[in-house]
């Protein structure tokens, strides 16, 4: 008995200290119960003072079952004691199969503290905390506990990590030594690494907003200048005979712009074989055969230009190009995907600018040769290596290849972006993310193969980017309110939840706050999630390296969990000064 009901207020019992007795400050946050003859309502110590103590309400037990929420509060002369074991096992979890342990209680003597694995993993979570607050080592043992875990064996799990530091290869790197159906996929971006597999991405793959985000186009006039280089590469890449028909078709429709252009004669031969470094074929290339009356000549030598400025052969010329004009296949659409390369690419680029005349349209200009300029300096750089993939493979093939590792099921596919840029490590998660999406969002059986995107420094990538002015959305806010119920779940790791994206922030359902202390981010988190309370803020404030707040919808109550050091440890602890100084 702690003593008597004097009032209450709101959501809280003031209650009194009974006469010669000592209350320690040991009971603050532990869990009381309210008793009368009719219900029972949890509690817990919120402050204790002289003479009173203050027990804010949680919740009800009702027919052995947890309920949060208080309806009717206790009575005046309820009797109030503490929690016993029966009790807490309802609000800190059971040990059965369809949970794990996520780490234990600091309030209880360690006790257990389970999770249900379908209300963590079936929801997005964030996890948020100051740099060394034990962020990396709590998602490393989170996931080395599921695994663990000897009554549930997740052998169809598809977890993808982007790895901003390559801290998470040494936690998994033994994986299969849990199970030996465990796999663990490594991809790195470093070319120098040996033991990780290179981070190849299929172009062919690619949509028309992947590229705007690939090339940083920043204007609404650059979106359909891509739209028409995807359809001509694709159309340049395939073979067959009606792709042919429609390559002439566009070159002659490409020359006869330029011959009726007023340009001098010298600047239309130079533009017509700038054409032919972009797409040439058989009937259209400089040593191609053109039949006139009696007479051959070959393409170039109907260039020659005589004393008036003129193309001595313009008749000829004009007669043989147009006749591969055929209206009738501007409809035409290459319906199978076809494999091409950043330099089919940038060919069939440098094609549309030509044939659309935009590199003579001032207003154009500068739109269509900042995209060229942009794909050339990706062809010349180190990050042309990342697209270089071997064979053509379609979107089915290529998640099974990113989920196999030696003819093995992998859980857990972790990508080392720590060699590259954050830009192009922002499009490679928003690529995978957007190729996720699609793919999950097109199965005939709905959240049949769910995907789990762990995101390590997560607004570097989830920001509140020009994506939605320019694309009409952002990829990480569509998942977040739509991918849910494709099986598609965002779990987010940062240190700066305020530079997040405000709309995946609020889809955000389970939580696992660390220390954070900047007043921006503290301020942010208050305001952003209607479920956390100022309590809550102001416990996790003072929480030690590797414990952390837990509470949404996986979690009965805010609980304050202690999470075991992950074994093996991820590669993120500081520099020892000591010993290498």
């Amino acid at each position: 008995m702690l003593g008597k009901i004097v009032y209450i207020s709101n959501n809280m019992a003031h209650v009194q200290i009974p006469p010669n007795v000592k209350v320690s400050t040991n009971l603050m946050n532990m869990h009381v119960i309210f008793e009368d003859e009719k219900k029972k309502v949890l509690g817990e110590i919120d402050d204790i003072g002289k003479d009173l103590i203050k027990i804010r309400f949680l919740g009800e037990i009702v027919n052995n079952q947890f309920v949060g929420g208080v309806i009717r509060k206790p009575t005046i002369e309820s009797n109030i004691r503490m929690i016993n074991s029966e009790e807490l096992k309802l609000i800190i979890g059971a040990n059965d199969k369809n949970s794990f342990m996520l780490g234990t209680s600091a309030l209880y003597d360690n006790y257990p503290i389970m999770v249900n694995i379908n209300e963590l993993f079936s929801n997005h979570m964030a996890i948020f905390g100051n740099s060394g607050s034990g962020k990396s080592c709590g998602v490393a043992r989170l996931l080395q506990n599921v695994f663990k875990n000897p009554n549930f064996k997740p052998y169809k799990a598809n977890i993808f990590i982007f790895d901003a530091y390559g801290e998470y290869h040494n936690a998994f790197s033994n994986f299969n030594s849990i199970d030996p159906n465990y796999q663990f996929k490594y991809y790195t971006t470093n070319k120098h690494d040996t033991i990780g597999q290179p981070l190849l991405i299929p172009l062919w793959l690619l949509d028309n907003d992947d590229f705007a985000i690939l090339l940083n186009a920043s204007e609404h006039a650059q979106l359909p200048i891509i739209e028409r280089t995807l359809k001509l590469v694709k159309i340049f890449a395939a073979s067959d005979e009606t792709a042919l028909k429609y390559k002439n078709h566009l070159i002659a429709k490409a020359i006869m712009n330029i011959l009726y252009t007023n340009q001098s004669a010298s600047s239309k031969r130079n533009d017509v074989f700038a054409i032919f470094n972009s797409c040439s074929t058989p009937q259209f290339n400089p040593e191609a055969v053109v039949q006139g009356v009696g007479y051959t000549r070959k393409f170039r030598e109907c260039f020659l230009i005589n004393d008036q400025d003129n193309f001595s052969e313009s008749v000829l010329l004009s007669e043989y190009v147009s006749s591969f004009i055929d209206e009738s296949l501007d409809q035409y659409e290459e319906k199978e995907i076809n494999y091409f390369t950043l330099e089919d690419l940038e060919k069939a680029l440098n094609f549309t600018l030509i044939s659309e005349g935009l590199l003579r349209n001032e207003k154009a200009y500068n739109s269509a040769v900042t995209l060229k300029v942009r794909l050339h300096s990706i062809i010349i750089s180190e990050y042309a290596r990342y697209f270089n993939v071997p064979e053509f493979m379609t979107i089915d093939q290529y998640i099974a290849s990113l989920i196999s590792n030696n003819n093995h099921k992998a859980q857990i596919i972790n990508f080392n972006l720590e060699d590259v840029e954050d830009w192009f490590a922002k499009f490679v998660t928003k690529t995978y993310v957007k190729l996720l999406f699609d793919y999950t969002k097109n199965m005939s059986n709905r959240a049949t193969i769910p995907f789990h995107i762990f995101i390590e420094e997560a607004h570097r990538y989830v920001q509140k980017d020009s994506d939605t002015f320019l694309l009409g959305y952002n990829i990480f806010d569509r998942v977040a309110k739509e991918g849910r119920k494709y099986g598609l779940i965002l779990d987010l790791i940062s240190q700066r939840p305020v530079e997040l994206s405000d709309t995946v922030i609020s889809q955000m359902s389970n939580f696992l706050i660390f220390k954070i202390t900047h007043p921006l981010d503290v301020e942010y988190i208050q305001k952003m999630l209607p479920n956390i309370s100022i309590d809550i803020v102001e416990k996790q404030k003072s929480l030690q390296p590797g414990t952390c707040m837990a509470f949404g919808r996986a979690f009965k109550i805010p609980m304050i969990v202690r999470m075991q050091m992950p074994d093996p440890m991820p590669e993120s602890s500081n520099c020892d000064i000591i010993n290498t100084w």
